[in-house]
């Protein structure tokens, strides 16, 4: 029983480290950790095994990047999300970010296509 308890374990620990280093990666540099954001689809949920272990994983690996983990199911989705208060400087510069984003897409919207 020790033995299944020991794999067990390990496999937690592998998850939450894959799940740690997938948050990690959507991280962007310029918002110094915050905003950070994770969507598994369906499809990885079932590789990664139990949704009560990945979401119990994914609350772990937030923890390790200093995160305030939440977790919602949504469409067969899973939401992992940072729900830290964000610093100011960031979070004018985010807001920056998508308005030049919203911009960027009604140009293309209106250039005559052809």
């Amino acid at each position: 029983m020790a033995v299944r308890d020991e794999l067990a374990r390990r496999r937690y620990e592998k998850l939450v480290d894959r799940l740690e280093s997938l948050m990690r990666a959507a991280l962007k540099p310029q918002y110094k950790g915050y905003y950070g954001q994770l969507i598994l689809s369906a499809d990885d949920l079932a590789e990664m095994g139990e949704l009560k272990d990945v979401r119990r994983a994914a609350r772990e690996a937030g923890r390790r990047l200093g995160w305030k983990t939440t977790t919602h199911l949504v469409g067969g989705r899973l939401f992992v999300l940072d729900e830290r208060e964000v610093p100011e400087e960031i979070e004018r510069l985010a807001g920056d970010e998508a308005a030049a984003a919203i911009d960027r897409a009604r140009q293309e919207s209106h250039r005559p296509r052809g």
